[in-house]
């Protein structure tokens, strides 16, 4: 790292923001034109479950994003000995789907509901079947007709409905827009106009029209753009939100904000044809950039685009590591009861490396990691559960094994659908998240999971702000290069680390989903008793 360099792009203004604000943590990355990482920072927070819905106060959306901020300017400091007071561009990234709706002075009308909720079953049934094609509970147009459907008195009031990554843009540039790939997680997407599709829109506005709200659903939807297009700048306003210090200048480039699963593609170079990318933290999804269309309506698959329009079918669990990262904890306190003080990221080490031991079917032991409810197995609500038969071969390493497996398993039952009866094609499949940072152990599951070599990058632990980062460097150059061949440039420096599936933990995860696919009945009948 040449620190004199650096120091120097940073005092110039040529720094390059990227903000994403994720279930657990708020990131910031600064980057330089080449996509290198110059300092990063960080806030971690948590959703709130209040009047039965999964939520974030807008409060804490500001409070958060302010002391990402300067944490990140902190780093800058013990590294550089500098502070930044102009940004040549910035974007901003978040947790895709949900609903935040404001009236024309810019009240919020509602509390945020998050893609983690489950409430909308009725609407997104409804929505499919009208459209004919797949409409999730997670998206914001399932949320805004549930609403409807219960009668909420707000909904007549809305001027604006957008995304978190949405919110927070609007907030920064004055802008009222979405990037194509986020956008697409609100609305149908026509993928030759990379806007919401006119037909569908029609047919949402006949099936309400009797309600005489006033607006019309284009309306209060965000602008769409593809990557590279004009997204405004950061304004003065805008800039102190950022900044409580009010060091940092507007005028800063805005890239259209996208949300994790766009950056995720991007951060992971997985946006050609055939390739894919997975993002395992709180939730879990794989991504597929498709060739063609797919041949049926499948509920458990979602279609999406890649930041620059592209076709993309996404396989969204919506629990992942919530329940291991409990069980870590438990086991830490145990330790630390007997004298311990072993570093968590250690104790995590240890744990997975020792899974490696287990049987490739994980003796049978049986873990469902459901927090909250799950579309793909058909789960309202959540309630996490081990079972553990009599017969079962029960130690600490199929204990683990059993648990990574299970952060994999509801996505690999819609990843099925689409390889084996779609017969989509993968060239590559890349992954990112915290689970993968213990090397070669959950990516080897996941290999056997999905029967498909695996890759990791170098910048994987960067994540999606480091993805909406280099998405706002796109939109600052200079020329007429596409995304892709812009993006294939950042990553020509960057090693891969590859796990070959191996044949009997191919053959081993399928005897373990079988008999997860066994026991669901059974994990639907606990949701509904402890709820």
């Amino acid at each position: 790292m040449d620190n004199e360099k650096n120091k120097a792009i940073i005092e110039n203004g040529d720094g390059i923001l990227g903000v994403e604000f994720g279930s657990t943590r708020i990131k910031a990355v600064l980057i330089d034109d080449a996509g290198e990482v110059l300092a990063t920072g960080g806030h971690n927070w948590e959703n709130h479950f209040d009047n039965n819905l999964w939520t974030y106060p807008l409060d804490e959306v500001w409070s958060g994003l302010a002391s990402c901020y300067e944490d990140l300017c902190k780093d800058v400091k013990v590294k550089y000995a500098s502070e930044i007071t102009k940004l040549k561009a910035f974007g901003i990234s978040g947790m895709m789907h949900g609903y935040l709706p404001f009236d024309k002075q810019g009240n919020q009308l509602a509390e945020f509901r998050t893609w983690r909720n489950n409430n909308t079953g009725k609407a997104a049934d409804e929505l499919t079947q009208l459209f004919n094609y797949n409409i999730p509970q997670r998206w914001s147009i399932a949320h805004i007709y549930q609403a409807i459907l219960n009668g909420e008195d707000h909904v007549g009031d809305i001027d604006f409905l957008t995304t978190l990554a949405g919110y927070v843009h609007w907030k920064l540039t004055g802008e009222k827009l979405a990037g194509v790939g986020e956008a697409s997680g609100m609305f149908p997407i026509n993928l030759e106009t990379h806007d919401y599709d006119e037909e569908m829109l029609n047919k949402f506005s006949d099936l309400i029209k009797d309600k005489n709200f006033g607006w019309n659903l284009k309306d209060i939807l965000p602008k769409v753009l593809v990557a590279g297009e004009n997204a405004g700048a950061l304004t003065d306003e805008g800039a102190k939100l950022l900044d409580k210090s009010g060091k940092l200048q507007g005028g800063a480039i805005a890239c259209p904000p996208e949300g994790d699963a766009g950056t995720g593609m991007v951060a992971t170079n997985s946006l050609a044809k055939r390739t894919g990318n997975i993002s395992a933290g709180t939730s879990a999804f794989a991504m597929l950039v498709l060739e063609k269309n797919l041949k049926e309506l499948h509920t458990t698959i979602d279609m999406v685009t890649t930041p620059a329009g592209d076709l993309v079918a996404m396989s969204h669990a919506n629990n992942c590591t919530t329940e291991i990262n409990a069980w870590v904890s438990l086991f830490k306190e145990v330790l630390e009861l007997g004298g311990s003080n072993i570093d968590t990221n250690e104790l995590y080490t240890l744990l997975f490396e020792n899974s490696l031991k287990g049987d490739a079917d994980c003796g049978e032991l049986l873990p469902y990691c459901f927090h909250s409810g799950e579309d793909i197995v058909g789960l309202e609500q959540g309630c996490p559960s081990f079972i553990h038969p009599t017969k079962a071969n029960f130690n600490l390493a199929n204990f683990i094994r059993a648990q990574i497996y299970s952060c994999f398993a509801a996505m690999k039952i819609g990843m099925d659908i689409l390889i084996k009866d779609e017969g989509a094609k993968i060239d590559k499949m890349v992954c990112h998240g915290g689970i993968f940072k213990t090397e070669g152990v959950a990516q080897r599951f996941l290999a056997a999971a999905l029967n498909t070599n695996i890759e990791t990058f170098s910048t994987a632990s960067e994540g999606g702000a480091w993805g909406i980062a280099l998405l706002a460097a796109f939109s600052a150059k200079d020329g007429n290069e596409s995304l892709s061949d812009f993006i294939n440039k950042i990553f020509e420096s960057y090693g891969v680390i590859s796990v070959e599936a191996n044949a009997d933990e191919v053959a081993g995860y399928d005897k373990f989903i079988k008999v997860y696919k066994k026991g669901l009945p059974a994990e639907k009948d606990l949701t509904e008793k402890f709820n």
